[in-house]
């Protein structure tokens, strides 16, 4: 399946039975995703209504090498009788997305020429085209034929089986995405079937032995090593996996949907969990495909103005939801009130640059973003009467259970390092490359006036702090909220976005997800080890883990305060929350951030640990000593919690 595109639709027909996952009886089924080969393979023993049976294999690979290939082999292997079958395979642009109960593709053209099949189809809503095609090495003694609908086009391919031996279907298929729409169908009819024409002698044996060597060297670079911990060195490895799959890089100014490619759920929709869990790992691992994250944000920097203004504001406001630019998000409590994503965005810029010594990304992209950012933060910012400081009212930060709050802790101080940080790249850029400095501010029309009316709100930014307990205030007033034991809420109202009411979420002391802890992750050697100590000890107490974000940055806090025991807790169910489907919605799509934020739960949570000479094996020592790490069931609990 790709974006709703079926490219591996098969059906296949002995004897007028049609095998059929729903009905048909079938024995010895086995699933495996092969992470040293990048291959995965269904197989099972289908029993027949006359008791014939027959093994089929399905094996499939999506290229790390040519992100437009894809391919399929199909096995049959009659076990107790010698006959024909009858194999439809195609490209389906039909399919039904299963949460909207919609169609959302239509076939604008399909053909075959020269052993090539292929499809044209465009998106109802948005009008984005994909040119599919496939083509088939087909066994000797094979026959087939064209079939075509108003929106499929296939195969009808009849094969001679022998009892005992294997016959091998291979499809190999090459996908060419228009999303920009200066094309016309015909040129992108054209660009697709020269591109297909251009891998038109790859067969899957060469396919699958190229997959095998990128992943090798993916494995080398890239492995973490568990020792004494299979289920978790197998969790952590599929996180790996699944990340290297998800984005290349190889498509500057795409995006990571919170669901990758793999689910309906969340619609594809990116969030600033793009920034903040997910571009550390391709900093690291990737840093083209880095860049490339940060490119959509460049992209889409029209869109951010355009939002801006219907706010009332200046410069850029990123949206907390979307696809393509826009706000895609009609809740206006998050769309409008969560401000967090330009300064996610600002830190994403500061994390790639330092890490990476992009200049050139800093001075030619980045910079016109800080600027920008900073002209919405700078718009939307007030005064407080009675304190003199600057902040912003009205707002919602990260944890999404505190609604038109005023000097949100985590907006407010993100907001300073934003501005901070644009400030210094601005007296960077102007020594460095003067010339080049000169042209960006005249075509922004950025004044020195700008920039001290950004540092006087940087330097005079409220944080709400408590000197005394060394708590940060989640926002003003939270330290008299009510206080609700979180402990008390029976499991069975979990998750509570779907057992209670907003209004009644909104009034207590209880957090959905990190938002003090989240500032003191991002900007982790800023505080001391007791100012964490102190905050994780006060709001992870009153936090309900309804984000599969969540576990993952208690887990690295809990790792840098010496908790260990707590910081596995929180980490064994980070890497198997997909694998064993903790939350019992794995169907709807993989947790691509949560993965994320697995991966950095280990690189800077327990690598903190191994700094303090703290290891797996003490770990297992803490638990064989009864220490408090919990059973499966207890993660499971936990998991009832998180989206």
């Amino acid at each position: 399946m790709v974006n709703g595109v079926d490219w591996l639709y098969t059906r296949i027909t002995i004897d007028d039975e049609t095998f059929d996952m729903r009905t048909s009886e079938f024995t010895d089924f086995r699933r495996e995703l092969d992470f040293k080969r990048g291959v995965y393979t269904r197989q099972f023993i289908w029993h027949m209504q006359n008791r014939k049976s027959i093994q089929l294999t399905f094996e499939r690979l999506i290229s790390m090498q040519v992100s437009n290939l894809g391919c399929q082999r199909i096995v049959l292997k009659p076990l107790n009788f010698a006959g024909t079958a009858q194999v439809i395979t195609g490209l389906d642009f039909a399919t039904i997305h299963e949460d909207q109960d919609t169609r959302y593709w239509e076939g604008v053209k399909q053909g075959s020429q020269h052993g090539i099949t292929a499809m044209l189809g465009r998106t109802a809503n948005t009008g984005n085209r994909l040119f599919s095609s496939y083509r088939l090495d087909l066994p000797m003694g094979a026959k087939s034929g064209t079939l075509s609908e108003e929106n499929f086009i296939g195969d009808e391919i009849v094969l001679n089986l022998k009892k005992g031996e294997e016959t091998v279907v291979d499809k190999l298929v090459i996908n060419y995405a228009d999303k920009d729409q200066e094309q016309s169908d015909d040129e992108v009819w054209s660009k697709g079937m020269k591109l297909a024409k251009q891998y038109a002698e790859v067969d899957y044996k060469a396919a699958a032995e190229q997959q095998e060597q990128y992943w090798a060297k993916v494995w080398e670079h890239s492995d973490i090593v568990i020792e004494g911990d299979p289920e978790n060195q197998q969790g952590i490895r599929f996180c790996i996996f699944q990340l290297y799959q998800t984005y290349h890089g190889d498509n500057p100014g795409f995006n990571i949907g919170a669901k990758g490619l793999t689910g309906e759920a969340y619609r594809g929709l990116a969030f600033w969990d793009t920034e903040s869990y997910c571009l550390p790992f391709y900093i690291f691992n990737n840093p083209k495909a880095a860049r490339s994250l940060l490119e959509f944000r460049y992209k889409t920097l029209p869109q951010a103005l355009e939002r801006a203004k219907e706010l009332d504001c200046a410069g850029a406001f990123y949206p907390i939801a979307t696809i393509d630019g826009t706000e895609s998000c009609d809740l206006w409590q998050h769309s409008n009130l969560q401000l967090h994503v330009g300064t996610a965005v600002a830190y994403g810029i500061r994390h790639y640059v330092n890490i990476t010594g992009d200049k050139a990304f800093l001075y030619e992209k980045g910079l016109e973003m800080l600027i920008q950012i900073s002209r919405f933060y700078a718009t939307r910012g007030q005064w407080g009467q009675k304190t003199g400081k600057y902040g912003y009212f009205g707002v919602m930060g990260p944890d999404e259970f505190q609604l038109m709050v005023n000097n949100n802790c985590y907006i407010n101080l993100m907001a300073k390092k934003m501005f901070d940080y644009t400030l210094e790249t601005i007296a960077e850029m102007e020594q460095a490359q003067l010339s080049a400095f000169v042209a960006l501010a005249d075509r922004l029309e950025l004044t020195v006036q700008e920039q001290m009316e950004w540092k006087n709100k940087a330097d005079n930014m409220k944080i709400p702090y408590d000197e005394e307990t060394g708590i940060y205030e989640e926002h003003d007033g939270f330290f008299d909220m009510p206080h609700l034991d979180i402990h008390s809420i029976p499991v069975t109202e979990f998750p509570l976005y779907s057992h209670w009411s907003y209004d009644r979420l909104y009034r207590y002391d209880m957090i959905k997800q990190p938002d003090v802890l989240m500032f003191m992750f991002l900007y982790s050697g800023e505080f001391s080890r007791e100012a964490k100590r102190a905050n994780y000890d006060y709001y992870e107490t009153r936090c309900i883990h309804e984000s599969s974000l969540s576990p993952s940055i208690h887990s690295i806090l809990a790792a840098e305060i010496d908790r260990p025991a707590e910081a596995y807790k929180f980490f064994e169910f980070a890497t198997r929350l997909d694998l064993d489907n903790y939350n019992r919605n794995t169907r709807e799509g993989l947790h691509t951030t949560s993965i994320a934020a697995a991966w950095m739960n280990i690189v800077y949570g327990f690598g903190e640990c191994a700094r303090m000479e703290i290891s797996w094996s003490l770990i297992r020592r803490f638990q064989s000593a009864g220490a408090n790490i919990p059973s499966q069931s207890l993660i499971r609990e936990l998991s009832s919690r998180s989206r």
